[in-house]
């Protein structure tokens, strides 16, 4: 592994470890290994001359401006003459040597370094004017904030978003209508946030594609070698290659492999004469510079037969119309699936059951429909919600014209709540994405949680679905099964009651020895005055279940289940009692283990070391890590795990 590659990898693996430690009470490294690692990371940015963005040595402070400022670049950004034919490439390269690289799918990016750091990040805009985006820029994910060379630099590049990246973000907006429609659009929508904040839990990566300017460097005439050169200064550059006619069709034909592959959007190739002189004394057009050309991909389009329009209802009530046709092979792989966005693209292709439609992959990644050549507009929109039964609607928004479910109750608006209700905390069904969930609940399968038990009445339907098949189906019943023998605390905190997390769930549940019918005979007085409650949580517990629906769930949900008897507390001995957990266990599985039989007991498990702090649990008590000398400091007794396990009164035995 070379020096930078090793840099990345500490800076990923430390920040992964300062997660667990500060936002989830948990620890994957002791900190002897991390101030190894650390100490490591600071030679190598010493040695190398560079710090990353995301590195732990830098503390990046965000800020919230009230607008972005504009600024006109010194030179206009003009862009590439364009071609879809390698000829057309090999006759602009003629003799000459060329860079060939990824013509990248994101938003452009002007950076200066004054000093040996970031002074200032612009967005290319309309060419002319661009806007100012330097505090974001500060927090892209692999953008390096100082550097070796002090002269001014100015370079260009790409900021993109990955695939993967991309996918985790729109799972996570609830709205349908909200969610962005391809990377560039959330990239572009991250880059130009107010808040860099924002910006920072987006991961944007930043690709460097073209050196402006850095005085005093002998970059031998080269492009080629002025990419090397700020590789040398940390930043990721894009791939690239030097080509000359002879080898051009190889390369193209290697890029044309490496997308299937590829976790950054890329729209095409960008080819630019290496000889830095030559590219400059052609000068440019209007619109284009003389020394380099986009080569765009020519989309593989394929003949195929509409044999169907899916309704797939979402969570927020539009229902999207998905074409399914006879399968066709596409880039390398089967597709039989597009979605058509809106009733009024589907009007404007004019569709029709049975007609020959022409389907490719936008990107080479996302199908879609090309043309239809027999525009037959054989298709009835649907009046009911293929959910739920009730009546559809046609709203016009946005000069695009959508259908929509009227039923505020349909069961497809509750993938949320589904989901919450399978995610690990709660019931932990692994498998049970939403993704899953609104596939599942699209064609009926799911109406209430206790279904979701029973969705072996649906094997051969679900192992026929997009994305699953025999084995996937088996694993998610599987999972299901386990998830039954479950505790009442994660039942309560899978309803999804407003406020209460499952922490709440479980006072609430040891206040009434986990007895559901006690529990649901409470009043909001007798909740409220419960330590750790309080009127707000009280009143969302008891509007909650004075819903005879919720009730009716909760009690047929919990037929499904089953909740081993609760072991008395031992009069909740450590009730009041607030500990911290820091090092490895020896007598539970891990430290969530432990976290359990502390709140079971009453107590309480926090992060930080701070004055209301009564335990730390630390099997290395002689340890002179942060948190036993805070503990030190502020007079806190420091208990292995034996010594805890007695003032528990469990067997340190067990």
């Amino acid at each position: 592994m070379d020096k930078k590659s090793r840099m990345q990898e500490l800076v990923n693996l430390l920040n992964e470890a300062g997660k667990a430690y500060y936002q989830e009470s948990r620890e994957i490294m002791s900190n002897y290994e991390y101030d190894a690692l650390y100490d490591e990371l600071k030679g190598l940015e010493e040695e190398l001359g560079f710090v990353v963005a995301s590195s732990p040595t830098v503390r990046v402070g965000y800020e919230v401006l009230s607008e972005l400022p504009k600024e006109r670049h010194e030179e206009p950004m003009l862009s590439l003459d364009k071609t879809k034919e390698p000829e057309k490439l090999k006759e602009f390269l003629g003799e000459q040597k060329a860079v060939i690289s990824w013509k990248l799918d994101g938003l452009t990016i002007v950076l200066t370094y004054r000093d040996g750091s970031l002074y200032k990040a612009v967005t290319r805009g309309n060419g002319e004017v661009g806007e100012v985006i330097t505090n974001n820029a500060r927090v892209f994910k692999n953008l390096p904030l100082h550097i070796a060379y002090k002269e001014e630099l100015i370079l260009r590049g790409e900021a993109v978003i990955r695939y993967k990246d991309f996918e985790t973000i729109n799972d996570s907006i609830e709205d349908v209508d909200a969610r962005y429609k391809n990377p560039r659009n959330l990239c572009s929508g991250s880059v130009r946030q107010l808040n860099n904040e924002i910006t920072a839990k987006r991961n944007v990566m930043f690709y460097a594609f073209t050196l402006v300017k850095a005085d005093g460097v002998d970059f031998q005439n080269s492009r080629n070698c002025q990419l090397d050169w700020l590789a040398m200064q940390g930043f990721d550059v894009v791939e690239h290659y030097q080509v000359t006619k002879n080898d051009l069709d190889e390369r193209i034909a290697y890029f044309s492999k490496a997308i299937e592959e590829k976790e950054v959007p890329s729209d095409g190739l960008v080819l630019v004469y290496d000889d830095i002189a030559y590219g400059r004394s052609l000068g440019r057009t209007a619109k284009f510079p003389r020394d380099s050309f986009a080569f765009k991909w020519a989309d593989e389009v394929r003949s195929t037969h509409l044999l169907e329009i899916e309704w797939s209802p979402s969570r927020t009530g539009l229902i999207n119309p998905v074409a399914i046709f006879e399968p066709v092979e596409l880039e390398g792989t089967t597709v039989s699936r597009a979605s058509v966005h809106n009733l009024s693209i589907m009007e404007e292709l004019e569709l029709g059951i049975g007609d020959t439609i022409e389907v490719y992959k936008a990107n080479m990644i996302i199908p879609q429909i090309a043309r239809n050549l027999t525009r037959s507009r054989k298709i009835e929109i649907p009046k009911k919600c293929p959910v739920c039964g009730k009546a559809t609607e046609v709203r016009q928004q946005n000069d695009a014209k959508s259908l929509y479910c009227t039923n505020p109750n349909c069961q497809a608006k509750r993938v949320k709540s589904f989901a919450l209700f399978a995610s690990r905390d709660a019931l932990n069904i692994d498998g049970m994405s939403e993704a899953t969930l609104e596939k599942l609940i699209a064609k009926g399968m799911i109406h209430r949680y206790a279904d979701i038990f029973h969705l072996e009445r649906y094997r051969e339907e679900i192992q026929q679905m997009e994305g699953f098949g025999e084995k996937s189906y088996t694993n998610l019943v599987e999972n299901i099964d386990k998830a039954r023998t479950t505790t009442l605390p994660r039942v309560i905190y899978a309803l999804g009651i407003s406020g209460i997390g499952l922490a709440n769930a479980k006072i609430i549940c040891q206040e009434f020895e986990n007895d559901a019918k006690k529990m649901l005979a409470a009043s909001e007085e007798e909740l409220s005055q419960i330590q750790g409650v309080g009127p707000v949580m009280a009143k969302a517990f008891i509007d909650y279940f004075s819903s005879k629906e919720h009730q009716n769930e909760f009690y047929e949900l919990l037929c499904e289940l089953t909740i081993p008897e609760e072991t008395p507390a031992k009069e909740l001995r450590l009730k009041g009692m607030v500990f911290v957990i820091t090092g490895s266990v020896h007598h539970f599985a891990n430290r969530s283990e432990m976290k359990e039989m502390i709140e079971r007991l009453g107590g309480k498990v926090t992060g930080s070391v701070t004055g209301k702090t009564n335990y730390l649990i630390n099997n290395d008590v002689s340890s002179t890590s942060s948190k036993n000398k805070k503990a030190r400091e502020l007079g806190i007794p420091i208990l292995s795990e034996e010594d805890f396990l007695e003032l528990a009164g469990e067997d340190p035995g067990r």
